[in-house]
């Protein structure tokens, strides 16, 4: 667990991927990480594409939290076009 917390502090303010332990994915701007949850705030166009801001704009929706017990990835945004 403290490897996700790490690995969202690094990331905070970037756009990520989330894996969880569900198989759901979330996408969106990490506003907030405490020592058991993350929260992210998801980008616009996530039905739709990746989520980065171009249909919708950024910041749409409300944060998220999502307890990092359940987190079984974090991707940076900027890579999921490669």
């Amino acid at each position: 667990m403290s490897h996700y917390y790490g690995i969202c502090q690094r990331y905070h303010g970037k756009v990520v991927s989330i894996s969880c332990r569900d198989g759901r994915k979330h996408v969106g701007r990490i506003v907030r990480v405490s020592p058991r949850m993350v929260y992210i705030q998801p980008t616009g166009g996530v039905r739709g594409g990746y989520g980065y801001g171009f249909y919708g704009g950024w910041g749409w929706g409300y944060p998220i939290g999502i307890p990092l017990a359940f987190i079984t990835g974090v991707v940076l945004g900027g890579l999921l076009f490669w």
